[in-house]
């Protein structure tokens, strides 16, 4: 665990898909950092531990459906009466290669990655703007940057979540609103998912010669949220352990 350490008294953060991985351990450092945090996930048992284990409050929310997003915001807004830094992580897999892949794996991955990414950015910058302030943290992938075999929708929706963040950059920063978004490596739940032989391969091409833990992500996030960055959007940040290179 890192021991950088910000100081978000008094502001409010939500981050979506939570419950578990890169999101969970983004949710304990924002709470271990003086935030109103709230992690937003659709399973409620998942909701449950992640909130007894770092201390947010919790909303059960679907990223795909813009009535319970609008609603969790809302409720956030209700509680706190603002909110500061949004966190879109929410994410899901269906990889395919692309000749055998189905309509359903296409729709389901863009409506969760880069429809989850508009949804909730559009539903708190009304909020930001009227305080002329905001943070809105985007995460993508090397997927995004460089594309993988067996992930047309996954590089697509990961590559559109640049797309928007950049776009997102130039039309908020008037407002004192800052878009940005990371590109992380870390061995989550979608990383163990890979068969062994082609985990052994993608570990061999990273630089640092592992993937990060979920908690070393948290901290860039911090850094992207913070008055420190004030004067960074429309950027990618990669931790990736030099995967990118």
């Amino acid at each position: 665990m890192s021991t950088l350490t910000f100081n978000y008294t008094g502001r409010t953060v939500v981050i979506t898909g939570a419950a578990r991985g890169i999101g969970l351990e983004v949710a304990r450092a924002f709470t271990g950092w003086g935030a109103d945090t709230f992690i937003v996930d659709f399973d409620p048992e998942a909701l449950a531990a992640a909130a007894a284990d770092t201390g947010a409050r919790t909303i059960q929310a679907d990223v795909t459906n813009s009535e319970q997003v609008n609603a969790a915001i809302a409720e956030v807004v209700e509680a706190t009466g603002r909110v500061d830094v949004l966190v879109n992580n929410a994410g899901i897999l269906r990889d395919r290669m692309l000749w055998k892949a189905e309509d359903e794996d296409w729709e389901a991955v863009l409506a969760t990655h880069t429809g989850g990414t508009f949804r909730f950015s559009r539903a708190v910058v009304p909020h930001m703007r009227a305080q002329g302030s905001g943070r809105i943290i985007n995460v993508t992938s090397y997927a995004g940057l460089h594309g993988n075999p067996g992930q047309t929708n996954y590089s697509t929706a990961k590559a559109g979540i640049i797309g928007f963040t950049k776009t997102a950059a130039r039309e908020l920063a008037r407002f004192g609103i800052t878009v940005n978004a990371i590109s992380p490596n870390a061995a989550t739940r979608m990383v163990a998912s890979i068969p062994a032989e082609r985990y052994a391969e993608l570990e061999a091409q990273i630089p640092l010669g592992r993937f990060a833990e979920p908690a070393e992500i948290a901290p860039a996030i911090g850094f992207l949220a913070s008055d420190e960055a004030g004067y960074i959007t429309g950027d990618v940040l990669t931790v990736d352990g030099g995967l990118s290179i």
